[in-house]
């Protein structure tokens, strides 16, 4: 194991205000956070790593409570923000701060872009670092204080060989003239983020029952019974501060929801009923399904239909972006990604000026991939 010094830990608001001094003074720095999505009925971020090239921090927020003086670094252009896998840390820092970080780097789409096969970081730091990661944090409950020399450590390792890594694949890509194609997929991630939270947080809790698996195949009664059901999770987790899987796992709502169970013996045959979530819950769940059972049947969503010309489309589409991406030795989303694919399909663009309408096609996608997408286009329905 290599000799690093420990990171330091800022749990104070002045900490944190001469940690951002700090970091306002470089041009680039590494970063990270951890969740903790497993342990909470919403997860929030519990830590913020940072790494410049001679330091390591890990921020604490749940100590510090305002981190508003950081929102200046996530947003200026001029220090790039060097992520691992950045999409699912911009979803959460703009989910729990509203912060738009802009200026990043994101080192598992460069590697994926150069044709590496193994892209996750403890991957990427065993073969070029020697450093092994202890994977058992990586469901930790990182709200949960304090936390344990040997956590700090592994948040420490998410962020600190980030730079030599980036200067690295920069290097790389630079040599096979990379570098405008890579920057061009960080800026459509961090706008596609900011987008994915717009459009969770518009979904209505009513009808998320019906993203169940199997939910759609049951009868009226039935469909109410699940409805009345996952409401009542949703309370519960709510409650208890705990992820809807961790009270009652969706299978088994299903099977709750197609049997009708009407006491505690009935509950016991449902498959994945414990004897303890029985004694916790069986007074909620009956309820649950008494209610269900002279409840209004919920509306059924209406399955949109897609247009048998855009899956014709896109189906070329992606056919086309399979050989270009077999051609170059990487994945397909290398080439261009899948919502874009989309919406290729269903703009349908004739000529080049069209091409600009499509959002999250950039100027470089666009001169490289253009005349052959067009093309592909057209003959697809010849």
């Amino acid at each position: 194991m290599h000799n690093i010094n420990p990171a330091q830990l800022v749990s104070t608001y002045d900490g944190l205000h001469d940690v951002v001094s700090q970091l306002s003074q470089h041009p680039t720095i590494a970063v990270d956070t951890e969740s903790n999505s497993l342990h909470a009925y919403k997860e929030r971020i519990c830590l913020i790593q940072f790494s410049t090239r001679e330091e390591d921090f890990i921020v604490d927020p749940i100590a510090i409570g305002n981190l508003a003086i950081l929102q200046p670094v996530f947003a200026n252009k001029r220090i790039e923000k060097v992520f691992h896998a950045a999409e699912y840390d911009l979803i959460c820092l703009w989910r729990d701060f509203g912060w738009k970080v802009n200026g990043i780097f994101d080192t598992m789409v460069a590697a994926r872009a150069l044709g590496w096969e193994r892209v996750g970081l403890a991957a990427i730091l065993s073969k070029h670092y020697s450093v092994p990661v202890n994977k058992k944090f990586q469901r930790a409950d990182w709200a949960k204080r304090p936390l344990t020399d040997n956590q700090l450590f592994y948040a420490q390792l998410d962020t600190h060989y980030l730079l030599r890594l980036r200067d690295y694949l920069a290097f790389n890509l630079r040599k096979r003239r990379q570098w405008s194609e890579v920057h061009e997929e960080f800026e459509r991630i961090s706008k596609a983020s900011i987008r994915k939270v717009r459009n969770k947080s518009e979904c209505k809790l009513e009808n998320d029952f019906w993203k169940i698996s199997g939910a759609r195949k049951l009868s009226g009664k039935n469909s109410a019974v699940l409805c009345e059901l996952y409401k009542y999770r949703d309370k519960i987790a709510s409650m208890r501060d705990l992820p809807t899987f961790r009270i009652i796992g969706d299978a088994t709502l299903l099977d709750m929801a197609k049997h009708c169970p009407r006491n505690a013996k009935e509950l016991s045959t449902i498959k994945g009923m414990t004897a303890g979530q029985i004694g916790r819950y069986q007074k909620g769940v009956l309820t649950a399904i008494n209610r269900g059972i002279v409840s209004k049947h919920p509306s059924r969503p209406k399955l949109s239909r897609t247009d048998p010309l855009i899956t014709l489309r896109y189906e070329s589409l992606r056919e086309w972006r399979k050989i270009c991406a077999r051609r170059r030795g990487v994945a397909s989303d290398v080439i261009i990604a899948r919502d874009v694919l989309w919406d290729l399909a269903v703009q349908n663009p004739t000529n080049h000026k069209e091409l600009e309408l499509i959002d999250d096609l950039g100027p470089w996608r666009r001169k490289k991939y253009g005349k052959e997408i067009l093309r592909v286009l057209v003959a697809s329905i010849e």
